[in-house]
């Protein structure tokens, strides 16, 4: 089992992994695949390797908004594993890959021999609170370019790519707002030569200037996922073309 494309679960222990290998299995997503609705029922855990996650929420006017993005760094569903008996948002496939999947029988009984992995999931649970507490804030005290810069730094550090195939109106989506104000924010970084976009497809050129035209809320998020995993992977991962 390549446990190494999950840092989530290469950080546990390996009495963990023992109760768990025999449950995982590699299953592929594409893109715009609905794992769970809010409201419904989880069946499994999904540990992301290449695959990016949205968690998102639906409005009554039909709007939809990203409250959280979860990739190789996590797990989605692990609520369900502690008794969650249903999911408060919509998991959706924003970015084609594959993933490791638990069924929740399994997970559950692995939780309830390891107090360490049970420990893990709450503390993976409240980290990806943490981020949609984060993506509240930033929704409401930062500009859209800003935004963007988070959202596109976040779906980098997730999949290892600088080219990411995402279209305005997605991304519009994602950040709660309108396509135009995509369009704006995405010219004046295109103009400035940090990232070169065609349609479908955003390329980022300059890292450090990307990451410098981000607000806090991305380095708040980054952090929170280093000190949950207690490893240097994915700060490598982050920096490593610095």
């Amino acid at each position: 089992m390549a446990r190494s494309s999950n840092l989530l679960l290469a950080s546990f222990s390996s009495n963990d992994i023992e109760l768990l290998k025999a449950h995982l299995r590699p299953v592929h997503y594409d893109e715009g695949h609905v794992l769970f609705e809010a409201g419904g029922s989880v069946a499994s855990v999904y540990f992301p390797t290449t695959v990016i996650i949205s968690l998102v929420v639906q409005l009554s006017s039909g709007q939809v908004v990203e409250s959280a993005m979860v990739g190789r760094d996590g797990v989605v569903g692990a609520s369900a594993a502690m008794d969650g008996r249903t999911s408060l948002s919509r998991a959706i496939v924003q970015m084609t890959g594959d993933a490791l999947v638990c069924d929740i029988p399994a997970i559950k009984l692995a939780v309830s021999r390891s107090p360490t992995l049970s420990s893990i999931l709450i503390r993976h649970e409240q980290t990806v609170y943490a981020q949609a507490q984060q993506s509240t804030a930033c929704m409401a005290a930062h500009q859209v370019e800003q935004r963007l810069c988070r959202w596109l730094l976040r779906a980098r550090d997730l999949c290892g790519l600088d080219e990411l195939a995402f279209t305005q109106e997605f991304l519009a989506e994602m950040l709660g707002v309108r396509r135009t104000s995509v369009t704006q924010a995405a010219s004046v970084l295109q103009q400035a030569k940090i990232i070169a976009y065609t349609r479908g497809k955003i390329r980022i050129i300059d890292l450090p200037r990307l990451q410098k035209s981000s607000c806090e809320c991305y380095e708040a998020v980054r952090s929170n996922y280093s000190a949950l995993l207690k490893n240097k992977h994915l700060e490598a991962a982050t920096v490593g073309a610095l």
